[in-house]
């Protein structure tokens, strides 16, 4: 598959490009295009911009094989040159809430905002509140797939896994949630074009 391209893709072109890719070049993906395609994922949006996601990049060959196992061997995972694994983590994102409330609000204000979010998410129950954050975590998953594509390269996001399994092979704590791992790297295969639902199927006016 040629995935070359000489400037990033806008949206609509990411978007008509992407498609699920399960065979990928071996080459490693250079760091800085990974962190370039990880400083767009960073800018997701989030409710109380909380930002409870994290990330994980597996590239190992012997890291990747035990993610193999805990992902019932889907063959992307090690085709793949990197795949990342996204989780989330509300026991970190509340404890360092104060990292996330914008520095333009008066001190006064930024403390009440912290003490107000808190509050809310607070109340939840500790597996609420990562369910909550898992939500989420599904924001940044559309970014991570978009900003891949825009970058040139392909994905196979992937929700079947042993969440539990997935967190030991990456020493995770038990409480975080596992919303998906992506595949990453140049594809080889084109992939299935779009099959989608219509607007008229799926958007109605109230």
């Amino acid at each position: 598959m040629d995935t070359s391209i000489s400037t990033l893709l806008d949206v609509r072109e990411a978007a008509e490009r992407r498609r699920s890719i399960r065979a990928f070049e071996p080459e490693p993906i250079p760091a800085a295009d990974l962190e370039a395609i990880l400083d767009v994922v960073r800018l997701a949006p989030s409710a109380f911009n909380v930002q409870p996601w994290r990330f994980v990049i597996v590239e190992t060959p012997e890291l990747k094989a035990r993610l193999a196992a805990a992902a019932f061997n889907q063959r992307q995972v090690t085709s793949a040159p990197a795949v990342i694994a996204l989780y989330t983590d509300m026991q970190d994102a509340l404890a360092t809430l104060e990292e996330t409330v914008h520095p333009g609000m008066p001190e006064a204000q930024r403390a009440a905002t912290a003490a107000h979010i808190r509050g809310i998410l607070g109340k939840q129950s500790p597996e609420d509140q990562e369910s909550w954050a898992a939500g989420q975590g599904y924001i940044a998953l559309g970014y991570l797939l978009l900003a891949a594509e825009a970058h040139g390269y392909q994905t196979s996001p992937m929700t079947g896994f042993d969440a539990a399994q997935v967190r030991e092979v990456l020493g995770l704590p038990d409480h975080v949630r596992v919303p998906a791992l992506v595949a990453i790297g140049r594809g080889t295969e084109e992939g299935f074009t779009h099959h989608r639902h219509s607007l008229d199927r799926i958007v109605r006016a109230a």
